[in-house]
């Protein structure tokens, strides 16, 4: 049997729709030899590549999005300062959160503390602020990597790791199918970006907008990567209705999800059976 690759793209709360494709995998027996992923996609790609299956993922975030008061306890512990900085007018740092104490709070303790003691090879996507280019991370210590690639601008503090600044992976590779070339016989990825079912005149939210903005431009990014070399195939689960910040429908994100497994089955049987 063929080996694939796959990458994990972001997309705010839209990427837990990439427990469902997990699932799909598990359901047939099939492993990728390797991952990448951005912002949740490196989150989800790092407890699959710890060893945890699709449905332990998903009782995981599920425990958390119907459990609101816990949930919010350890937002308030991943702050990045404390209440007491909005009286010293140091605004930004008491409303921002710190992505390693976030990581702390929520990721699943199966997630090991270095990359070399992942199953399966990770590479989680983040952004160099100052050098204003793309920083993949495979090596070292994993969860200050993950904590990069999900630092969202405004939302998160930005990470130093090595001396350098870091942000969110999906300001430069929102879906790093590129990264994973001459890791497989062939590539799977993941877009979860969603694309607007209907139009819509309801006025968002700043941080919405904010999000939004950020999906348009990776979709753009995305597009000029297709161009230039395509995976081989790409999975987009119907998650187009749910915001960005649908943290808390995290159920109903992975049953929408759930519909993509028949396509998955087929067109990933096939490819993995060709000329075997």
């Amino acid at each position: 049997m063929k080996s694939f690759a796959l990458a994990l793209g972001g997309g705010g709360a839209r990427g837990l729709a990439h427990i469902a494709v997990i699932e799909a995998f598990d359901e047939m027996g099939v492993k990728p030899t390797a991952i990448a992923g951005t912002s949740l996609g490196a989150l989800i790609g790092a407890a699959y590549a710890a060893g945890m299956r699709g449905k332990d993922i998903r009782h995981h975030v599920i425990r958390f999005a119907h459990d609101r008061r816990e949930t919010m306890r350890r937002l308030l512990l991943a702050r990045a300062g404390r209440l007491t900085d909005l009286l010293s007018g140091a605004v930004s740092q008491a409303t921002q959160m710190d992505a390693e104490k976030f990581c702390t709070q929520f990721l699943p303790e199966a997630i090991p503390a270095d990359f070399a003691a992942l199953a399966i090879p990770l590479i989680a996507m983040t952004t160099d602020l100052h050098r204003r280019q793309e920083l993949p991370i495979c090596s070292g210590p994993l969860r200050p990597a993950l904590a990069a690639s999900i630092a969202f601008p405004g939302l998160f503090r930005p990470v130093i790791l090595d001396d350098r600044i870091l942000v969110d992976g999906g300001a430069t590779n929102p879906l790093p199918f590129d990264q994973l070339a001459g890791r497989a016989d062939f590539t799977v990825a993941v877009d979860v970006f969603g694309v607007p079912a209907e139009e819509r005149s309801d006025l968002p939210s700043a941080w919405e907008s904010v999000f939004t903005t950020l999906l348009i431009m990776g979709s753009t990014i995305v597009a000029a990567k297709r161009k230039h070399a395509a995976p081989d195939l790409v999975i987009r689960p119907n998650v187009a209705i749910f915001r960005t910040l649908d943290f808390y429908q995290a159920s109903a994100i992975i049953r929408s999800a759930e519909l993509v497994k028949s396509e998955i089955r087929e067109k990933l049987g096939d490819l993995l059976s060709a000329a075997a």
